[in-house]
């Protein structure tokens, strides 16, 4: 019984094993037509299973996943082909409008698809066949730029059946398809500000077999191509049909007719065989290099220099030495450092004698001087040069003289 069980869970694996092979590595086709919207939606949900689920049984794998995507043997996706994915917890989107050029080559498109919780990764191809039609593309060609939308949510089917029902409202032909999607950042748009949930925009070309009709028109008359060059919004009767759900910029709208465009040929010269022509034998250089002399080098590099350093040293000597204005400089910085030389050693020494102009007055009959009024260790670098009356303590009164010629003490 129990090898049975066993056994029973053995082929239980085994299968999950081959189911999880070949869902990797299975191609897939799919068949898009050339002038026509191509859009293809890389599901988490299709690659969930490819990874191992959670330890716990009843918790609910929502795992972060993101994509990468390239051409088979290159590192990147071909031109006309786009890819987003805003999220690693939203579906990735690959969409494009191929043309008539690329119609009859397969384009095997690698994706792989990563688990940034188990770092695991699953990897399919994408076979893209691209089909030409004599119904595509169609002849009368209108791009609208809407600005309340992002890329992603505009490549959503329901979203962008709507807008092409609202066109159809307005343009009323037979036959109408998606041509191109284009995020308004891949035309030179800048990035929004996160505030008011603001878009970043998306150009929207449709293609229909009728011509314009005249609502669309109207965006071409003198009176709204003026409101436009002033920054206004024209004034256009069909916009209330697009209002409730879209906010289309009609001074950015553009209306082509690919039956007056004259086409473009550019001559492109002939790529060759890629072999360069002949040029004779190749010469390598010699093995043994031959001796340089550096002499010149070195006169060069210190003499030269050298001798106009001297030069110039002799012109300076001579002007400052020899000439009138040079002398009177030297005798003028001598004298300078004299005096300042002087004064530096009077202020390291304090104990010189005092000048008469700080002495007390003197007796001018008896000629009696009396002492300095400091003594010996007094802090002489605060004091004052010439002392007030009232500083004197010691201060002798002068005996004045009356006009009788005797005098009073």
């Amino acid at each position: 019984m129990i090898n049975k069980m066993s056994a029973a869970a053995v082929a239980v694996w085994l299968g999950t094993v081959v189911t999880i092979l070949s869902r990797s590595h299975a191609d897939r086709n799919v068949y898009p037509s050339a002038g026509v919207l191509f859009v293809h939606v890389l599901e988490r949900e299709y690659f969930k299973g490819e990874f191992p689920p959670y330890p716990k049984s009843g918790d609910a794998s929502n795992d972060p996943i993101t994509f990468n995507t390239n051409l088979m043997g290159y590192p990147d996706r071909p031109g006309w082909l786009r890819y987003i994915q805003r999220t690693p917890h939203s579906d990735g989107v690959l969409y494009g409008s191929p043309t008539a050029e690329h119609v009859g080559k397969p384009n095997i498109i690698e994706i792989t698809a990563y688990n940034r919780r188990t770092f695991e990764t699953a990897r399919h191809n994408l076979v893209i066949n691209i089909m030409a039609t004599e119904e595509f593309p169609l002849p009368f060609q209108a791009e609208f730029y809407i600005r309340n939308m992002n890329v992603e949510e505009m490549l959503a089917s329901e979203v962008l059946g709507d807008f092409l029902g609202a066109v159809k409202n307005v343009w009323q032909p037979e036959r109408l398809n998606a041509i191109n999607i284009t995020s308004a950042l891949d035309r030179g748009g800048r990035v929004p500000l996160p505030i008011n949930n603001l878009k970043e925009g998306v150009y929207v070309m449709v293609g229909a077999d009728v011509p314009f009709s005249s609502c669309l028109r109207e965006v071409e008359s003198p009176h709204n191509q003026l409101r436009c060059s002033q920054e206004m919004e024209p004034v256009i009767s069909c916009d209330k049909k697009f209002r409730a759900q879209f906010h289309i910029d009609w001074c950015k709208i553009s209306l082509v007719d690919i039956n007056k465009v004259v086409p473009v040929y550019i001559t492109r010269p002939d790529p060759g065989t890629g072999v360069l022509p002949e040029f004779g034998v190749y010469k390598p250089p010699s093995e043994s290099l031959k001796r340089r002399d550096y002499f010149s080098d070195f006169l060069v590099t210190l003499a030269v220099p050298s001798a106009v350093a001297v030069v110039l040293l002799f012109i300076l000597g001579y002007t400052l030495c020899c000439r009138r204005e040079g002398v009177i400089q030297l005798v003028h910085h001598s004298a300078i450092q004299k005096s300042t030389k002087e004064l530096r050693s009077m202020s390291k020494n304090r104990e010189i004698s005092w000048p008469l102009s700080t002495l007390p007055v003197f007796n001018p009959v008896s000629g009696e001087v009396v002492p300095p009024i400091h003594p010996d260790n007094y802090e002489t670098t605060s004091m004052p040069l010439m002392q007030t009356q009232t500083n004197l303590q010691n201060q002798i009164t002068i005996p004045q003289q009356r006009p009788s010629g005797k005098w009073y003490s």
